[in-house]
């Protein structure tokens, strides 16, 4: 199973803006071949006190895939590629995580 976290950091007050679009295209990822969860999380409040906050403007998307073949698929999809043109402008940085479970 391959893992990804994604962490999204909007321009300052356009988290939402981005999370609307994101929203509006889950029902598509989660169709597609190999997709075992597709979410977006923010930070929890009140938070424990050893929690470390990504902040206002970040939120991160937890996706679970069955294969790599499956995500670079999800990579090339239509739906993402619209969905990055809607969201490119809002976006100050986007780091994505390609993990595996050991």
């Amino acid at each position: 199973m391959i893992h990804v976290v994604a962490v999204i950091t909007a321009k300052p007050g356009l988290r939402d803006t981005i999370l609307r679009e994101f929203r509006a295209n889950v029902p598509a990822v989660l169709s597609e071949d190999g997709c075992i969860e597709y979410g977006a999380v923010t930070d929890t409040s009140p938070a424990p006190g050893f929690a470390t906050p990504i902040g206002p403007d970040t939120f991160m998307v937890i996706e679970k895939w069955t294969s790599i073949q499956a995500l670079e698929a999800h990579a090339r999809s239509p739906h993402m590629a619209a969905y990055g043109a809607r969201t490119r402008e809002h976006i100050a940085q986007r780091l994505v995580h390609v993990l595996t479970g050991v």
